[in-house]
């Protein structure tokens, strides 16, 4: 447990990063109004805390910068009720306020406002994301060599691909497969069904089928674009190439590609999906190895109490939580507030 010195001395030095993006030495911090220490006792506690693994030294210099650790502590203790500044306010108010009459149109605004208030990059995801689910599959041979699957959602939505089927693969394979499926995956959520698949049916299918494998790739192929569902909203993706940290190009590289996989974006959020307040994820705790030196904190809006939708904000760990915190408690509630009025 933390002394109140060193609280004090902690959530400066995370402040001063978040503002600077350099190591923060004794001095500095000694200079500060609400500190009153000398830079002799900081430089102690500073040594402490490092030991506790709550700050680190990345260069020989006597500056210090917060470990994934110590963001945490900040980010635990924060204070929500006084982190929302009037200017966020008064932006967000102006929004809502605008006669926005469909919910894509909402979706869409809020990502673009989210990015352009913090620069950081704001990831929405729609209703439908979490809400479409697979009502009935079917799988109807054309010919010797082609079939059509044919996916009727829970929105009545109708969407058929037409298929390759490999030599040996025969109707009655095509049919134990459509029964096992209408029979395990009807209610599945369309972004769960291939993981589904292997989870669920992966050793029966093999028990059942002669060619296992033709048929899964068939399935994968069906599968593959109800992963890719248009309702995942992004905005201010190159905002990552403002922060100092990602200045290593590969480093961007990396990120930029993960926000392009909506598979990976829908699984990392559908995570975080369903928790009530505001969730942060700081460096490792997120599920990619390329956001290892980012922060995800997400917050999801509802309708009649239902979770509907998640809405995130990605930046580096050297990340303005409180602000972003701030806004983002505001417009999971005001979003609430109007997707509530379109839907009545």
């Amino acid at each position: 447990m933390l002394t109140e010195r060193q609280r004090l001395i902690l959530n400066a030095i995370v402040d001063d990063y978040i503002r600077s993006a350099e190591p923060v030495g004794s001095r500095s911090i000694s200079k500060r109004g609400d500190v009153g220490f000398s830079p002799a006792t900081i430089r102690n506690e500073m040594a402490d805390l490092e030991e506790l693994g709550f700050l680190e030294q990345p260069h020989t210099s006597a500056g210090r910068i917060p470990s994934h650790k110590g963001y945490r502590f900040y980010v635990d203790h924060l204070d929500l009720m006084r982190q929302t500044l009037p200017e966020g306010q008064r932006i967000l108010r102006a929004f809502f306020a605008e006669k926005l009459n469909a919910t894509e149109q909402v979706i869409q605004h809020a990502a673009m406002i989210l990015s352009h208030m913090t620069n950081y990059t704001s990831i929405l995801l729609g209703p439908e994301v979490f809400h479409t689910s697979l009502r009935h599959f079917q799988l109807l041979p054309l010919n010797e060599t082609t079939a059509v699957a044919i996916i009727v959602t829970s929105t009545g939505q109708v969407e058929s691909k037409t298929v390759t089927v490999p030599s040996g693969v025969s109707v009655s394979e095509m049919e134990k497969v459509v029964n096992l499926l209408n029979s395990k995956l009807v209610n599945v959520p369309l972004y769960k069904l291939k993981a589904s698949l292997y989870r669920e049916l992966g050793e029966e299918m093999q028990r059942h089928l002669t060619n296992y494998e033709e048929i899964m790739n068939i399935l994968n192929n069906v599968f593959m674009d109800e992963e890719t569902d248009q309702r995942v909203y992004l905005s201010g993706a190159t905002n990552m190439l403002t922060q100092p940290e990602f200045k290593d190009v590969e480093k961007v590289k990396d990120i930029l590609d993960v926000l392009e996989e909506t598979p990976t974006l829908m699984k990392m959020m559908a995570s975080m999906q369903g928790a009530s307040g505001i969730q942060v994820r700081i460096g490792t705790e997120n599920d990619h190895e390329a956001f290892a030196n980012c922060s995800l904190i997400t917050a999801t809006y509802s309708l009649d109490g239902e979770a509907l939708g998640t809405i995130g904000i990605l930046g580096p760990t050297r990340m303005e939580y409180a602000k972003v915190m701030g806004i983002l408690d505001i417009l999971s509630k005001d979003l609430t507030k109007v997707l509530s009025k379109l839907n009545k």
